[in-house]
């Protein structure tokens, strides 16, 4: 019997249902580096996952990297769970809407190799994976399998998904997603992070590291002074009103309908929204891998009705 694994493949971080992990991948060729810690073996290269993160990649089939990162998730899904390094895997995958039906054929191929079983270490434990299928779906809505009350509670919502690199807009009507609302604003976590860092160089002279902001961002322990820490949350609260005058201007009233926000940016939101904003309804999804679990209950739901039928 194979495995179901939803994968989110963001330009921010790699998500499956259990586990999430930097997009990063530092590639050491046949020397073996200096540490085990996300560590991959394969094709006779090593190569280290999810160390900070990676030039952004528009195609992400454009070389190797995203297949890597890839089978470093398979392999931490299987033993977060507690299964065999051998074994069939079916892959539960998505794109933004905006390129769904342009991407959708390439992405599918790229990951579904001919050469099976796909044979890698991952630190230190060999793995022996065929992979039997990929199914791709739309990121966002897939991630509404995880909550299908909200779709049946509301005529019309706007789905935000806040990604690494962009916030991907949809409007969906009596739960069916009005395809020709599809839109994509570059203003993904990654914008605001580089925006922060900029302003709190620019103000203070110090260079803060990604995962110190990102700490701040998420209200979380980081020692910094005062005057840093007020930079970052007057930043993230300027982020929050650029995104939502970005909606706006895409065509999607706030004030008028509700909105339901995820992805790893949806906490920096819902950290920094304020009454004044006067939003209709604003529902957040927190978990950052929402739309991993999205997608391995969109694969069984498409496998059921195929075994019905």
């Amino acid at each position: 019997m194979s495995i179901m694994i939803g994968i989110d493949h963001g330009y921010y971080a790699i998500k499956t249902a259990h586990c999430s992990f930097p997009a990063g991948l530092t590639s050491y060729g046949e020397h073996e580096p200096y540490t085990r810690q996300g560590l991959l073996e394969f094709g006779g290269c090593f190569f280290v996952c999810g160390t900070g993160r990676q030039p952004i990649q528009r195609d992400k089939t454009a070389n190797d990297n995203y297949y890597l990162l890839t089978l470093a998730a398979i392999a931490k899904e299987i033993r977060q769970r507690g299964l065999p390094p051998e074994c069939s895997v079916r892959i539960a995958a998505g794109l933004p809407l905006t390129s769904f039906g342009r991407d959708k054929p390439k992405f599918k191929d790229y990951l579904l190799r001919s050469n099976q079983p796909v044979n890698f270490k991952f630190e230190g434990v060999e793995y022996s994976i065929t992979i039997e299928e990929v199914a791709v779906f739309p990121q966002g809505y897939a991630a509404l399998m995880t909550e299908m009350g909200l779709l049946q509670d509301e005529p019309s919502m706007l789905l935000m998904d806040l990604g690494g690199w962009t916030v991907d807009l949809m409007r969906i009507d009596n739960a069916i997603p009005a395809a020709d609302t599809a839109h994509s604003l570059e203003l993904g976590m990654i914008r605001c992070v580089d925006d922060i860092r900029e302003q709190v160089r620019r103000e203070t002279g110090l260079s803060l590291t990604d995962a110190q902001i990102e700490n701040m961002l998420a209200g979380q322990p980081c020692t910094v002074s005062d005057t840093v820490r007020d930079i970052v949350n007057r930043q993230g609260r300027k982020y929050t009103e650029h995104l939502l005058s970005a909606t706006m201007e895409a065509g999607f009233d706030l004030h008028a309908i509700p909105a339901v926000l995820l992805g790893g940016g949806a906490s920096v939101v819902s950290r920094h929204l304020s009454p004044k904003d006067g939003l209709c309804k604003t529902i957040f999804l927190l978990d950052d891998k929402v739309n991993a679990v999205g997608f391995e209950r969109a694969l069984a739901a498409v496998s059921r009705r195929k075994s019905e039928a």
